[in-house]
């Protein structure tokens, strides 16, 4: 066959079902027109009433336009109260959140001036929302930097109160380690002393000394006291009368009694002079009286 049937492309059933729609709609409307005019039977008359039918539908499409602008409206004011209440809200839990650590008063001044959205025209409310969003995110961006400086403050401080932990314990350390060396140099001077006054030398020394600052004895009653002990125990820490059992320098009777003075009685020099001034101010009064005492009875 010399003549193929060619297929509709996609873009000619587009264009027949376009031109259908013409014919139809032009058919639909010289049928409309025809049937006018046979019921009129006038030329004039069909003429009028086309006049009116424009004019019909003209005040048809009018009221149309104006109901859709107010629908229009009213779908961009909805939207402005939704764009402000969630504005509002998302600004508020900012505030709440950051009142403590930053100023927050230009984001509550911005969210009291969409307080009133219900009575501002959408632009308005679309402008502060934006300007609110802004506050809220500079508010946001303060909020981080505090708690970033926060942050570093409270580590410095922890560091510091660490520093300060450590140099207390050194420190203490350092007072026990000389409070022990201060105890040991104490105790050895002590034992030195001790050394020295359980020497004959050491013990008059000793006696000497605490007669003079606690008794208020001098020299002329150290001499007595001198020649009472030299007699008794030569100032021998370790005389012992075996017959009497009297013991130490003062040959105390018995030995134990000198316990009151220290009880190291039986090995330091120092505790036995300390009993045995007392024991002679309590008894004679001084060395003199007791020095006189023993002259005469061969005892004190």
């Amino acid at each position: 066959m010399n003549n193929l049937v060619q297929k509709n492309t996609p873009a000619s059933r587009k264009e027949t079902r376009s031109t259908k729609k013409t014919t139809r709609a032009s058919m639909i409307i010289a049928l409309a027109v025809a049937g006018v005019l046979a019921a009129s039977g006038l030329t004039v008359q069909a003429n009028a009433a086309n006049a009116e039918s424009s004019a019909t539908l003209s005040s048809s499409l009018t009221g149309i336009t104006s109901t859709l602008s107010g629908t229009t409206e009213e779908i961009t004011e909805a939207h402005a109260d939704r764009l402000a209440e969630t504005t509002i809200a998302d600004a508020n839990a900012v505030v709440a959140t950051a009142q403590h650590k930053v100023d927050v008063t230009p984001l509550t001044a911005s969210v009291a001036s969409l307080a009133g959205y219900k009575t501002l025209k959408p632009a308005t409310v679309a402008v502060l929302a934006t300007f609110t969003n802004g506050t809220k995110e500079r508010i946001q961006a303060a909020v981080v930097e505090a708690d970033r400086v926060a942050a570093e403050q409270a580590a410095a401080a922890a560091a510091a109160r660490a520093a300060a932990e450590a140099a207390a314990a050194q420190a203490a350390a350092d007072a026990a380690k000389a409070a022990a060396a201060a105890q040991a140099t104490a105790e050895a001077q002590a034992a030195e002393s001790r050394t020295n006054a359980n020497t004959p030398d050491g013990a008059r020394a000793v006696a000497a000394s605490l007669a003079a600052s606690k008794y208020g004895w001098g020299s002329g009653e150290f001499s007595c006291l001198n020649k009472l002990w030299q007699k008794e125990s030569g100032w021998s820490y370790t005389a012992y009368n075996a017959s009497s059992g009297a013991t130490g320098i003062p040959q105390a009777l018995p030995g134990s009694k000198m316990a009151s003075a220290g009880s190291d009685w039986k090995t330091n020099a120092a505790t036995q002079i300390a009993w045995g001034l007392n024991y002679i101010k309590s008894v004679y009064g001084s060395p003199c009286s007791a020095w006189s005492h023993s002259q005469s009875v061969n005892w004190y």
